[in-house]
């Protein structure tokens, strides 16, 4: 059994020690206590995915086949296909299932604050260092797992440093000069294209080789058109509880709209809109009613506006408003659940006027 050992000590008077509490405590609730604090879990396992297409079956496969592997995965996709499913799903099943995991989006965190989130700092490293200094995420999920989503958004500055830590298994600290040394593995995800990123000098190419030991392409929902029965069904049984409504299913033709639509936002768009279904339906079974406008009157380019770039524009200001509008205009999450980062969005929103 793996202990955790703290210690305090007891003074007495006159400031003289009179002994030493020690608290050993199982490894499993330290675990939970860094997961608590970090507001990170992996609570998907394998079983939870849905998924029976040739393509996604075989994504998976490979998934299932990196969890009894320490090497480093990589997971390729659209915004929306699961990526954070699978890293969940691969942790779960490995052999470090008991130990931490570690969710950092790359693209989230403020350039200025990415580096002490993950390497850590000394005491007096910055203006503004907590007193005594602070441990990075990598030192915290020691034996354990992390997961970097949206890798490409790294500045190369701390790619830099990602690539020496992957060589020498040991993390520096922000104004320190001890070496520490970590056993981590690491699972990263990108929605882009990180070789194309390579080309144009955004990404390393000897830190792309490093992470993608083993790389993993998720299909887009649109690949995967038969999966959509079952993934709403799902949705259903799960979402409408939560609301407090009691929807039994979904009827043909709304199922229709549902399957042939393009599902640009993927399987996180589809169970938003599902959502937006449950809220708005007063009856046990969803009808095309109960669907978003886009989904019920699919857009129709006329002849005299071909310009492909100005309808891309069009589609985009829609699909954030209603995005934002969902999210209460709560612009955070809406930056999330698009996968850009906030700088991103709000050069959007001024470009759309967006308030």
């Amino acid at each position: 059994v793996k202990l955790a050992v703290s210690s305090t000590p007891l003074m007495g008077k006159k400031g003289k020690t009179l002994g030493t509490v020690v608290i050993l405590q199982p490894m499993k609730k330290y675990k939970q206590l860094i997961e608590r604090v970090s507001g990170t879990r992996a609570n998907i396992t394998f079983e939870q995915i849905i998924g029976r297409s040739h393509e996604f079956k075989y994504a998976l496969w490979c998934a299932e086949k990196a969890a009894n592997s320490d090497s480093n995965v990589l997971l390729m996709g659209e915004s929306g296909v699961g990526k954070d499913m699978f890293a969940q799903g691969i942790h779960n099943a490995s052999g470090r299932s008991n130990e931490p995991f570690f969710a950092i989006n790359c693209a989230a965190l403020p350039r200025e604050l990415i580096s002490s989130e993950l390497l850590g700092y000394e005491d007096g490293a910055f203006t503004g260092a907590r007193k005594g200094g602070n441990p990075g995420k990598f030192e915290l999920a020691d034996q354990g797992t992390i997961f970097l989503d949206e890798v490409g958004e790294m500045p190369l500055d701390l790619q830099s440093s990602l690539l020496r830590l992957l060589e020498e298994g040991a993390v520096i600290r922000l104004g320190g000069r001890e070496t520490i040394p970590i056993n981590v593995r690491i699972i990263a995800a990108s929605n882009k294209n990180l070789l194309e990123e390579v080309k144009n000098g955004n990404f390393r190419l000897d830190l792309f080789y490093r992470l993608g030991v083993i790389d993993i392409r998720i299909p887009s929902l649109k690949e995967r058109k038969d999966d959509i029965p079952e993934l709403v069904d799902h949705f259903i049984k799960s979402i409408g509880p939560k609301l407090g409504k009691i929807i039994s299913g979904i009827d043909e033709t709304a199922l229709e709209l549902l399957i042939n639509y393009e599902w640009p936002g993927n399987v996180r768009d589809l169970s938003y809109v599902i959502e937006w279904s449950i809220n708005l339906s007063s009856k046990e079974i969803l009808t095309a009613d109960d669907l978003p406008m886009r989904l019920r009157k699919p857009v129709r380019i006329p002849l005299a506006n071909m310009d492909l770039d100005a309808n891309k524009s069009d589609f985009e200001e829609k699909f954030i408003r209603e995005c934002l509008r969902k999210n209460n205009n709560n612009r955070v999450k809406t930056a999330k659940d698009l996968g850009i980062n906030r700088a991103t969005l709000y050069r959007k929103l001024a470009k759309y006027s967006i308030t």
